[in-house]
């Protein structure tokens, strides 16, 4: 399996969350950005290197990052709080392996087959990107593009993409060979695609992951 670096998304406003820096609010006792690295740390296939994405407060992530020797990096290339796939790109130039796989740091509990399942879906598929999908109510599956795991030579497409005004990531994603890879939450951990938008929404994660491994 190729070498993968994984980069937590942490750059946005968290304008439902009172203007607050979203990675560095409090989960079960570390900050959420924290959470994210360790989790990915603990993956079935662990990540080779690490990175961070962010706006705001780069020594806070910097501090938090320096045990996974993960460097923390602005949207230089798209400023201006631009959303995900300004965080993509980052990710992207950065990278110093052939895969980048990436997580928002407001999905606490994601499951720790994340990196194993979607780099398996892209090769067994011979796919550009693999994307974790959940079932909706409608029966359908529903991707989750901030959970992918992307092949670095993309950059150059994405450098375009964003180039031509264009933000939205299932649109860019649309444009590529894609990996679909469903994702049910694990018996007792009803919530593991769900994300804290406000503070509300972050204290009801933190009861449901009660008893839970952190």
């Amino acid at each position: 399996m190729p070498a993968i670096t994984a980069l937590v998304l942490c750059g946005g406003q968290g304008r439902r969350m009172g203007g607050m820096d979203k990675g560095l609010q409090a989960f079960r006792g570390v900050p959420l950005a924290l959470n994210a690295l360790r989790r990915l740390q603990r993956q079935s296939l662990p990540p080779a290197a690490f990175m961070l994405s962010a706006n705001r407060h780069l020594d806070a992530y910097a501090a938090l990052g320096a045990p996974f020797q993960a460097a923390v990096w602005p949207d230089e290339a798209l400023p201006g709080f631009a959303g995900p796939l300004a965080g993509f790109m980052s990710g992207l130039l950065h990278a110093r392996t052939p895969l980048l796989l990436t997580v928002p740091c407001d999905v606490p509990c994601f499951p720790l087959s994340l990196c194993e399942r979607l780099a398996h879906a892209l090769r067994a598929q011979d796919a550009e990107i693999a994307t974790a999908a959940t079932p909706g109510e409608d029966g359908g599956l529903h991707p989750q593009p901030v959970f992918s795991l992307m092949r670095r030579e993309l950059h150059d497409s994405l450098a375009a993409f964003l180039q031509g005004g264009q933000r939205q990531a299932r649109a860019w994603m649309g444009g590529h060979r894609q990996a679909l890879v469903p994702f049910a939450s694990p018996p007792g951990l009803p919530h593991a695609f769900a994300n804290a938008n406000t503070r509300a929404e972050l204290h009801a994660l933190e009861a449901a992951a009660a008893g839970q491994a952190p």
